[in-house]
């Protein structure tokens, strides 16, 4: 029977060893029914995650016009401050979706450049990280969650590769210059009624190959498309991450796996201050120049493109359409 809820899938006996295949068997089953996983036994500092969320917080506390002064320097460049409605992710699905998402954000790429002739060819997806001076932690903080999500995100790619049939490592030419981003989500709780049919996050599917969430148990979460065609909440269990695999990964896979709509709903309207949400996102994005085309047997949906271009092509259309034109 198809999933049409999200399992909670343990990768302890694929990191040591134990029951590799098990692990992929049962990624493979989420991808392909329902795109999203809830992973345990991942190995992440449960300190390293609370002062990410402690740094975070601190950040966007602060005045709007502190953090105005990291704010994303254009609309194609993944790095920087957005504030509260400048961004709707639906529009990457619907351009004629208008109202703003009721979130705003801090983004990071890499912390750590490849060489200097690559990261040039590759601009804007290698442009300087804007750390903001307040808190003082927060770059050291950050670039350690970053890293350390990068490692999770490898060893993922390993367990994918298994479930497509392949050998283990054969993800790893390809992402081994990344362009992997960082972005933190700040859901405040509402100070007024949404405008029709805006709500914290429009439903999307994710650009790159696969996201990795850390979130909080709060009113107003992730739901995810289910293939019945209805929207389910996604768990938030203790000590774990949100899985879900993204277009270029449907791509590799011409759709056999599954890059699926999800949303963040607003929440109820006496939820109060306790409806304040924050999230940690990775996007775990393979090289820029990566070629993108499928790997199954078959006729191809989709003609061949590379990870950089996919990604730079929906980055813009998210964006406010007079800030676009005006880029």
């Amino acid at each position: 029977m198809t999933l049409l809820s999200v399992p909670v899938i343990d990768l302890m006996p694929f990191r040591t060893g134990s029951d590799k295949m098990a692990v992929a068997r049962a990624v493979d089953r989420a991808c392909r029914d329902i795109g999203f996983l809830v992973i345990s036994g991942h190995g992440i500092s449960p300190d390293l995650v609370s002062q990410t969320h402690q740094t975070a917080t601190a950040f966007f506390d602060l005045p709007l016009a502190e953090k105005q002064k990291v704010a994303r320097p254009a609309p194609t460049v993944a790095r920087g401050y957005i504030a509260m409605e400048e961004e709707s992710v639906g529009r990457s699905r619907d351009p004629n979706a208008t109202a703003g998402d009721l979130n705003e954000s801090l983004m990071i790429g890499p912390v750590d450049q490849p060489d200097p002739d690559y990261a040039a060819a590759g601009h804007p997806h290698f442009a300087p990280n804007l750390w903001p001076s307040h808190p003082a932690d927060l770059q050291l903080v950050w670039s350690e969650y970053y890293r350390a999500m990068g490692s999770l995100a490898e060893t993922l790619m390993r367990i994918m590769a298994l479930a497509l049939g392949h050998d283990e490592y054969f993800f790893d030419k390809l992402v081994d210059r990344h362009i992997r981003r960082l972005r933190v989500r700040n859901y405040p709780a509402p100070a007024k009624p949404p405008l029709p049919g805006q709500i914290r996050a429009g439903a999307h599917s994710d650009y790159g190959s696969l996201t990795i969430l850390c979130t909080e148990d709060r009113p107003g979460g992730l739901q995810v498309f289910n293939a019945a065609g209805d929207w389910v909440d996604v768990p938030i269990v203790a000590d774990t991450f949100i899985v879900n695999i993204g277009d270029l990964l449907a791509r590799w896979t011409n759709d056999e796996w599954v890059s699926t709509l999800h949303r963040v709903v607003n929440p109820p309207t006496d939820a109060g201050a306790a409806s304040r949400r924050q999230s940690l996102v990775f996007f775990h994005n393979p090289n820029y120049d990566a070629p993108v085309e499928s790997l199954v047997a078959g006729a191809a949906k989709y003609p061949p493109t590379t990870s950089g271009a996919h990604l730079a092509r929906l980055f813009s259309a998210t964006q406010n359409p007079t800030q676009v034109r005006m880029s």
